[in-house]
């Protein structure tokens, strides 16, 4: 993905809310789940990392990002941007759709 790219997905994530939350616990199945179900409807997500070691949370976001075969656009914080495309996304979900 280039740097264009990129940019141009964080604009768009700017404004959007986190779906997804992992907690303490870390990656469990179910986050895995929801965060794979989140990235077929919308394609772009934040996922709010509520851990406090940073390197945790960096670690936490690529096993991610790794698990749902997306990539992490931005971490900034608590907050991971993540995307995936999807060619047969709903426009009426679809964060790129809607915002682009």
């Amino acid at each position: 993905m280039t740097s264009r790219e990129k940019k141009s997905l964080r604009q768009i994530a700017h404004h959007l809310s986190a779906v997804v939350t992992v907690s303490e616990q870390g990656l469990s199945e179910g986050v895995v789940n929801e965060t794979e179900r989140a990235l077929s409807d919308h394609e772009l997500i934040k996922v709010r990392l509520s851990l406090l070691d940073r390197t945790d949370r960096n670690q936490i976001a690529r096993d991610l990002a790794a698990a749902c075969d997306a990539v992490v656009v931005q971490t900034i914080g608590k907050v991971t941007v993540l995307f995936r495309k999807n060619p047969k996304a709903d426009p009426r979900l679809s964060n790129i759709s809607r915002y682009s």
